[in-house]
C-alpha cells in the first residue's frame, strides 16, 4: 500500500484490504462477526478517469441490465471520451439510448475539463468537491469513485442503501440509519472506512439471502 502526501493510505492490493479487515476485526466486535461470515473481502479496484464516471452517470436510476446495454452501445459508438461525447451532440447521445437528463449530465461531465491524473494526488475532500461540482454527480458517486477508482482507504458512502441496511442488521438497529447517522457510526472505522464499506457490502449480500431483505 502506498501513502501519498496529504491523501492518506491507498488501497492497491488484496493484502491492503486484509490489513484493514484485521484492524476492523480487532477494534469492532460486530465487524469481526461480519468478517467471520464474509471471508476475505474483495479488492474492488476500478479504473479511474472520464469513462468510469460517465458509466456511473449512465447507471443512475436504471436497472443493471439497461445500464449495461446502453454502455455497450456507447462503447461501440466510441462515445467514451470527452471529445466524442461533446461532438456527438444531443442526437448522437439520444441514438444510443440516453435520456434528456443523462445527455445533459454526460455533456456537463465532458465539458468539466477535470484533470483526472491530478485527482490521484488530491485530498479526499478535494476529490469529492471537484466531482460534485459537475451537474449529475452527487456525493454518493463521488465517494464511490474515491473508494474504488482512487483506492482511498478512509472514505465511506453513507448514502448507499445497501450500506445502511447492512449496518441496521449487523448492529441490530431498529431502523436503517440515516446517512448522517451512518456517517457518524463510520467515524469508529477510521482509518479503514473504505474497508468497512467493503465488509458491509459483502455482509449485505449474506443478510439479504438469509432474511429476504430488498
Amino acid at each position: 500500500m502506498s501513502k501519498g502526501a496529504g491523501i492518506g493510505r491507498i488501497i492497491e492490493t488484496d493484502a491492503d484490504v486484509a490489513e484493514g479487515a484485521a484492524w476492523l476485526a480487532e477494534n469492532d466486535p460486530r465487524m469481526a462477526h461480519a468478517l467471520a461470515q464474509t471471508g476475505p473481502l474483495p479488492l474492488r479496484r476500478r479504473a479511474d478517469g472520464f469513462a468510469q464516471l460517465l458509466s456511473a452517470i449512465i447507471s443512475q436510476q436504471v436497472s443493471t441490465a439497461s445500464a449495461a446495454a446502453i454502455w455497450a452501445r456507447m462503447q461501440d459508438a466510441g462515445l467514451i471520451t470527452e471529445a466524442k461525447v461533446l461532438s456527438a451532440g444531443d442526437e448522437g447521445l439520444r441514438a444510443v439510448g440516453l435520456s434528456r437528463q443523462k445527455i445533459a449530465y454526460s455533456q456537463a461531465l465532458a465539458a468539466a475539463d477535470i484533470d483526472y491524473a491530478a485527482l490521484r494526488h488530491a485530498s479526499d475532500a478535494q476529490v469529492i468537491a471537484t466531482l460534485i461540482a459537475v451537474k449529475g454527480i452527487g456525493v454518493w458517486t463521488a465517494e464511490i469513485y474515491a473508494m474504488f477508482s482512487l483506492g482511498r482507504a478512509d472514505v465511506f458512502a453513507p448514502g448507499d442503501l445497501a450500506l445502511q441496511e447492512a449496518a441496521r442488521v449487523l448492529y441490530d438497529l431498529h431502523q436503517r440509519p440515516t446517512p448522517q447517522a451512518l456517517r457518524a457510526m463510520a467515524e469508529d472505522w477510521t482509518p479503514w472506512r473504505s474497508v468497512a464499506a467493503r465488509c458491509l457490502f459483502a455482509y449485505y449480500r449474506i443478510a439479504k439471502g438469509r432474511e429476504g431483505i430488498t
